[in-house]
């Protein structure tokens, strides 16, 4: 059996996007879903478009959270230089 035309769709715009412009457009697109008011066809082809654009603003968080780091404190309580974002403690954002 052939795999389906919208299967091998690749998105190629969503790479270029901003963090915010994804997110809002994966906003849009839940939005339109829970409405309910597209068909069946459109349904299938934005919900894959909104994994695409999930799966890109889960890459650019895991990127940005590569990023930060938290500032050490010194005995007097000033701050005194910075470390990697220990990742083990569960802390979020």
């Amino acid at each position: 059996m052939n795999e389906p035309k919208s299967m091998a769709k690749t998105f190629d715009d969503i790479k270029g996007m901003t963090f915010e412009g994804a997110l809002k457009e994966l906003e849009a697109i839940v939005g339109r879903l829970e409405r309910g008011d597209v068909d069946l066809e459109e349904s299938i082809a934005i919900y894959e478009r909104g994994e695409a654009l999930r799966d890109h603003c889960d890459r650019l968080l895991k990127a940005a959270e590569a990023k930060v780091e938290k500032l050490t404190l010194g005995a007097d309580g000033a701050p005194k230089g910075v470390t990697p974002l220990d990742k083990d403690n569960g802390s979020r954002f």
